[in-house]
């Protein structure tokens, strides 16, 4: 089994900054792919961006890349999603997944944390 637990969401205002983290336990989680997934009110939930277990590979969703950058800590077992320049659109609650398939689909992550809302005002 592996827990997930995410902090680090808010309020701010468009053009601004915030980090959420993840801090994950349980057996061999270092050496399960991490993913950032969010999900906004009557959506589906989309991909964000996922971390291979060495953290050296890195895959983002368009609507994210090159405002968003997704780090890890083995040794912290914690996985850090630093988010800048945020737009209303990014508006969402913000979901930590762990998985050991290199995907984008939320099915195919079976570990989830309980969500950390993220709110950008205009």
């Amino acid at each position: 089994q592996v827990q997930l637990v995410e902090s680090g969401g808010g309020l701010v205002q468009a053009g601004g900054s915030l980090r959420l983290s993840c801090a994950a336990s349980g057996r061999t989680v270092s050496s399960y792919v991490m993913g950032w997934f969010r999900q906004a009110p009557g959506k589906e939930r989309d991909f964000v961006a996922r971390i291979d277990w060495s953290g050296t590979k890195t895959y983002y969703a368009d609507s994210v890349k090159g405002r968003f950058t997704i780090s890890r800590d083995t040794a912290k077992n914690t996985v850090v999603l630093q988010m800048n320049s945020l737009k209303p659109e990014d508006t969402a609650i913000y979901y930590c997944a762990a998985g050991q398939w290199v995907a984008t689909s939320p099915t195919l992550y079976p570990y989830w944390g309980q969500g950390t809302q993220v709110t950008v005002s205009s």
